[in-house]
């Protein structure tokens, strides 16, 4: 049995967005890329923010239609130094989960601390290494664009059913320095 698992990676600017589909305990690339909105110096972000939260609520809805996934993950937003930008990213992250739960799809949610430790195996690994690892065990030709890459290793994360060392930190364990003790 298979399952088609779509990852996003939300932003305001560049929501990432990454497909594959899990038979048994193998993994297979369907497709990548980003949702991109007018940058700020081009519309003047607070302006423009319903169009951008527009943008990627039918882009997501555009990417559900296409390849019809069965499964959605998104990563969890973080606070940031800046509260207005973690409330930004809140609104095009909730704007993606809306376009999911719409499509009637289940929406699982990893912080990055555990999309790096399910695809790297270290929850401070960077974006390279994470990047370089997603190459890896979808087997690409080359690496795919850091927004997609991120997406892809969310999809990675859920078809491992969270597992990997992510779901350890959320069994009573603690994380210190990006290892689980």
């Amino acid at each position: 049995m298979s399952v088609r698992i779509l990852g996003i990676d939300p932003g305001l600017r560049v929501t990432g967005f990454g497909l594959i589909e899990k038979q048994g305990s193998r993994l297979h690339y369907i497709g990548s890329g980003c949702i991109r909105t007018a940058s700020a110096a081009e519309d003047g972000m607070a302006e423009n923010l319903p169009q951008r939260l527009k943008i990627i609520l039918e882009g997501v809805a555009e990417i559900i239609a296409t390849y019809q996934p069965q499964q959605a993950a998104v990563e969890k937003v973080f606070v940031n130094v800046n509260p207005q930008s973690t409330l930004l990213l809140g609104q095009a992250r909730g704007a993606a989960i809306s376009a999911l739960v719409l499509a009637g799809l289940p929406v699982a949610e990893y912080t990055a601390l555990q999309v790096k430790q399910a695809v790297v195996g270290h929850g401070k690994a960077a974006k390279a290494q994470v990047g370089h690892m997603v190459r890896k065990l979808l087997d690409l030709d080359g690496e795919p664009s850091a927004d997609a890459a991120d997406a892809l290793a969310c999809a990675i994360c859920h078809a491992h059913g969270g597992q990997g060392l992510g779901a350890l930190a959320t069994a009573g364990r603690r994380v210190r320095g990006g290892r689980l003790l």
